[in-house]
């Protein structure tokens, strides 16, 4: 017999009071920032003795701010669009390929997420410093998309394995060509892991900190980057209204994704 959520009994209140509560150790932080960012107060004082804009104006007029936001979404489209396209072919190969060693590579795929990110930024440091690839667009958007290359991986390699190959066989023999009908066919199917993928691969490049601050120069400095190093001169609530606009940035792009995914699974 399954254990389904009617037979919980009076273990439901449990798991409700569990649920609750993770929400709400997930959620205060969150809404404790954005209070902040209103706040009348010159410091992070909660709660806030009055309610102001000012600390976004002065957000607007900085154009630090501005030029780090453009950057980190610059950067997150390109390892967005790199992430996927790398995702798509390695799991093409690993889930299509014959050849020995798949599984080896698979778990290789995965690494990134293993490896503590401290050690990954120092050592991607020491290496983009001797190739001349340090402070630069190319080198944060190689980096990243090391990073997000896993989750793209994974959430392309689930979707191709659910997929189910002779359809795409059957197109091939009614005479389309092998590239159509993968275009055509496969990559319409599994649709809905693509973009999570996408998903995946645009926020962690845009939350990001412990690799940027390594590779971040003074002309070339992304919103993670900008916020950590004003928090170590003085605590502004400005530095509330940037966290804010990145969280909201980030629900909104949840909310689109989560639009769109809905939109083609009809």
């Amino acid at each position: 017999m399954l254990l389904t959520y009617e037979r919980l009994g009076s273990l439901r209140i449990l798991l409700w009071a569990v649920t609750l509560a993770v929400c709400v150790f997930l959620l205060v932080p969150i809404v404790f920032i954005i209070a902040l960012s209103f706040g009348s107060s010159k410091w992070l004082v909660f709660p806030p003795p009055a309610w102001t804009l000012r600390w976004y104006e002065a957000l607007a007029a900085d154009p630090r701010w501005l030029t780090a936001a453009l950057t980190s979404l610059k950067i997150g489209l390109l390892v967005t669009v790199c992430s996927v396209l790398l995702g798509l072919m390695a799991s093409l190969a690993v889930i299509r390929g014959r050849f020995p060693g798949r599984q080896f590579l698979s778990a290789l795929f995965l690494t990134p997420m293993i490896l503590p990110v401290v050690v990954f930024a120092v050592a991607t440091y020491l290496l983009f410093l001797r190739v001349g690839l340090g402070g630069t667009l190319i080198g944060f958007v190689i980096a990243h998309t090391v990073l997000a290359f896993p989750f793209a991986f994974i959430s392309i390699n689930n979707s191709l394995e659910s997929f189910d190959k002779s359809i795409e066989d059957a197109a091939v023999l009614c005479g389309a060509h092998p590239m159509i009908a993968f275009l055509k066919i496969t990559v319409p199917s599994i649709r809905l892991g693509l973009f999570s993928a996408a998903l995946f691969s645009f926020l962690i490049s845009w939350d990001e900190v412990v690799v940027a601050i390594f590779m971040a120069s003074p002309e070339l400095q992304t919103l993670p980057v900008l916020i950590w190093a004003a928090l170590r001169q003085e605590l502004s609530p400005t530095i509330a209204a940037a966290s804010s606009l990145l969280v909201l940035i980030t629900l909104i792009t949840i909310i689109l994704i989560a639009m769109l995914r809905r939109r083609f699974a009809e």
